[in-house]
């Protein structure tokens, strides 16, 4: 329960904070800069894991692993030479054995791309990624169709020219026009256009549309084999992910031949272990930027520490005359310790308004979500309180050893 004391200190220090308004918001600035810092960084870390996490999904779907001929996390440069030298090409065969002995597998595709630039009368679009794909590499990548349908297994079977396009091959071939039914021509062949995907956006200023996915047995039969090939495993459920993982690769390392302690001959891109290395990386920045932008708030302290001081000394008079009536030291010392919280409570306040400003501002120019987690929130707010108390300790203690008789007749 509050004393009555308490609240008297209380409310003095709130009058005395209205008295001098332009003053106690100067000494607020470095306290809402160091809060609104400390919460706009925090939500743009989490906003940009949010973001890059969305787009992975966007590109490979979830519960979803591939296998090539070089693929993998943290490979340091010496290692990707030594794979360099003895991992072999993905074959139709090991798509086919994997495919009949992975058990926990809900789904094994395939696919290869390169790059073309496309062109319809007079209009071009450069540096097209040219996908092609198993019929079922819609589901394995979890696809979102805007207009018609993916590719159909006979179409794959028996090598169509048939086509799915980007967002942004549509609108730069087809915009204003039904695109369904019309046709591309790509390396010199024309291809019908059977569906459009989603708009999937950007990563880092990259556009993910900018794509067109064709059967497989096409592909091979326009660019050979030279574009290397990709296994794609679908596993049913998240808790049978590993397992899918381990089957595809107990079969592959069978096929291959490989026993005992000998190294894969492949490459593995885990989609879940690609979400774990963003979540390093953003942890990773936070642990660096995060410190730096509590700085500003001890410098806010600091600020807040000085106001206090020359307010102890403005109110030299003041402090003898309650103590001369009968205020003790800790009343005293309480005053001033709650203006000083006061303080950094008000300017935490504002902080965490301007960090929503701010935030809704990024939201809107970038595609970056900006989300405001209550963690970074009460660690702003806590570390502002923690620093208007250690701020407020030194004015007030000196405040309180003020003797009453020397204060008077100082300031009479």
């Amino acid at each position: 329960m509050i004393s009555s004391s308490n609240l008297e200190a209380f409310r003095i220090a709130l009058s005395s904070i209205l008295a001098h308004k332009l003053r106690s918001f100067l000494t607020l600035i470095g306290i809402i800069i160091g809060v609104a810092s400390v919460v706009v960084v925090g939500a743009s870390i989490s906003g940009l894991n949010s973001y890059v996490v969305e787009r992975v999904s966007k590109v490979l779907g979830v519960n979803h692993f591939m296998v090539a001929r070089m693929a993998g996390n943290n490979v340091t440069e010496a290692q990707w030479e030594k794979m360099d030298r003895r991992n072999k090409r993905i074959d139709w065969l090991d798509v086919s054995w994997v495919e009949g002995h992975c058990e926990n597998c809900a789904e094994v595709g395939a696919q290869a791309s390169t790059r073309q630039d496309l062109k319809k009368g007079s209009v071009e679009l450069l540096g097209t990624q040219i996908t092609g794909v198993t019929a079922n590499m819609g589901l394995i990548e979890d696809k979102t169709m805007e207009e018609g349908r993916f590719l159909l297994p006979h179409e794959v079977e028996n090598p169509m020219a048939v086509v799915v396009l980007g967002m942004d091959v549509r609108d730069k071939f087809f915009l204003g026009e039904a695109p369904l039914g019309k046709t591309l021509k790509i390396r010199g062949l024309d291809f019908r256009v059977v569906g459009v995907e989603a708009r999937r956006g950007s990563m880092f200023g990259q556009s993910l549309d900018n794509h067109v996915y064709i059967p497989i047995s096409t592909f091979q039969r326009m660019y050979g084999h030279r574009p290397q090939m990709q296994l794609h495993g679908l596993a049913p459920s998240d808790d049978r992910f590993e397992d899918a993982i381990d089957d595809a690769t107990v079969a592959l390392r069978t096929r291959r031949k490989l026993r005992g302690s000998a190294e894969d001959n492949f490459g593995l891109v885990n989609v879940g272990e690609v979400k774990g290395e963003v979540d390093q990386f953003t942890g990773a920045i936070a642990m660096v930027v995060t410190p730096i932008t509590l700085i500003s708030l001890v410098v806010g302290g600091i600020v807040v520490m000085n106001i206090m001081l020359v307010s102890v000394n403005e109110r030299t008079f003041e402090i003898g005359l309650r103590k001369a009536l009968g205020a003790r030291r800790r009343e005293i010392l309480i005053q001033f310790l709650i203006e000083s919280a006061v303080l950094c409570a008000i300017g935490g306040v504002l902080g965490l308004l301007l960090a929503a400003g701010l935030s809704g501002v990024v939201r809107a120019a970038t595609p970056i979500p900006m989300t405001i987690t209550s963690g970074y929130i009460l660690l702003s707010l806590f570390v502002s309180s923690v620093v208007g108390l250690i701020a407020g300790i030194y004015p007030a203690w000196r405040a309180s050893r003020l003797d009453p008789v020397i204060a008077l007749t100082r300031t009479a």
